[in-house]
């Protein structure tokens, strides 16, 4: 008895999907989330101190207590304390929530890489296979045109070098094959470390890749998440900078609160008081911290004033990079534009002297037979225009992938990407 066995079968995956898929597993993002929660957490921090702790400890004793032991026993005590007034601790909260604001703009940041990577790689797989497809019918048609050679030359009416041509022109258009199969693989594998997906579950679905919108860099623009997140990172290390420095010069009021319950077990403590030592105890009040001279807090002070003006200096070289960076997106987009549009143009021609082939040989070019006349179009004719064609075709397609990432990168540099993922859960 034979049993059917359902068989996976592979199914073309959307760009959202892959780019979704790619946010999820990337490392760089998962840090990022982590980075989020460490500053959140630091935040909350900040602001807890004034919240009252309550601490509980006990001092059961283990042997009977011998002399004067310079503090009463106690059973166990508790312990409440809370920071009442602090100016340095204002500016340690704005900078923890500087922080965070930081981690959260290095997260969209991370997010916005992953999302650039995988949808350049997965818009070059999608390319690449459109252009092996063409590559495949180039290598039919060259086969073609060196089985035509091969008679012409057997009869006598063509040079055997013409034949060795077309091998050549065979052999050149394998190669090309090889070289976009290789780049197939590579993109393939790209494409599974980024997402989790296995190799052979990457299948790109033309349909899901929304047009890319052309942004100019003169158009007003949010600002992109990196330079914000350096900017916020540079302010923290600012306040904490101030924090640091008031140190020195603010006091500091704390409140405190304590009870004990003290224990006449296994001691003589009563021995050295003029009244029994009593059970409950209770203090409480406020310190006043008032700073003097403090060499270290002074020396805390400068390093963070270092790291502030590191920080400032960073956030300014991010935005020069990404001033240079946009400027030079801008001109390659225009150069690859126009290389896309005589991409289009050269294959726009190539399908109409195919036509015109294809017609001459069907019905004849109307030069007549006589001498002088244009000769009528062969089938090796037919075999060359279809493959200048196809050629034609590839280079388009390049071209027009090279555009596209370009604009990826100018979206992202201009902080527009954003607009690039919600047109993508969109479509």
């Amino acid at each position: 008895m034979m049993t059917a066995v359902a068989v996976p079968v592979a199914a073309q995956v959307s760009l959202a999907t892959v780019v979704d898929m790619a946010e999820r597993n990337s490392t760089a993002v998962r840090i990022a989330a982590a980075d989020v929660r460490k500053a959140r957490a630091a935040l909350s921090e900040s602001k807890d101190v004034f919240f009252p702790s309550l601490q509980f400890g006990t001092g059961i004793p283990a042997f009977p207590e011998e002399g004067f032991t310079g503090s009463p026993p106690t059973l166990w005590s508790t312990t409440v304390q809370s920071l009442v007034f602090s100016v340095p601790q204002n500016h340690y909260i704005q900078a923890a929530r500087a922080g965070l604001q930081a981690a959260s703009a290095n997260l969209k940041d991370a997010r916005e890489q992953v999302a650039l990577d995988a949808s350049s790689a997965y818009i070059e797989l999608d390319a690449v296979n459109r252009e092996m497809d063409a590559a495949q019918k180039q290598q039919e048609f060259a086969a073609r045109l060196v089985t035509i050679e091969e008679e012409r030359a057997e009869a006598g009416v063509d040079p055997l070098s013409n034949l060795l041509q077309a091998k050549l022109t065979a052999a050149n258009i394998k190669l090309n094959r090889l070289h976009l199969e290789t780049r197939r693989d590579v993109l393939i594998e790209q494409i599974s470390a980024l997402t989790g997906l296995a190799a052979n579950a990457v299948i790109p679905q033309h349909d899901s890749i929304p047009a890319i919108p052309q942004i100019r860099a003169d158009e007003p623009k949010p600002t992109p998440a990196g330079i914000e997140a350096a900017r916020l990172e540079m302010q923290a290390k600012l306040s904490l900078a101030k924090g640091d420095q008031d140190v020195n010069y603010f006091p500091q009021l704390n409140f405190f609160a304590q009870y004990n319950r003290n224990t006449t077990l296994l001691n003589d403590v009563n021995s050295f008081f003029a009244r029994p030592l009593p059970a409950n105890n209770l203090s409480s009040g406020f310190s006043i911290q008032v700073p003097l001279f403090d060499m270290g807090h002074r020396a805390k002070a400068r390093e963070s004033a270092a790291d502030a003006l590191r920080a400032k200096v960073e956030a300014e070289q991010a935005e020069r990079q990404n001033d240079i960076q946009i400027a030079q997106l801008t001109g390659t987009i225009r150069e690859l534009d126009t290389m896309a549009e005589i991409a289009s143009l050269k294959q726009q021609i190539a399908q109409e002297q195919l036509k015109t082939v294809l017609t001459e040989m069907e019905v004849g070019n109307g030069s007549g037979s006589g001498p002088g006349s244009t000769p009528q179009p062969s089938p090796k004719a037919e075999q060359l225009a279809r493959i200048d064609e196809s050629q034609k075709l590839e280079e388009s397609l390049d071209s027009s992938f090279d555009l596209a990432k370009a604009r990826l990168s100018l979206l992202r540099a201009l902080g527009h990407m954003g607009d690039w993922l919600n047109e993508l859960n969109v479509k």
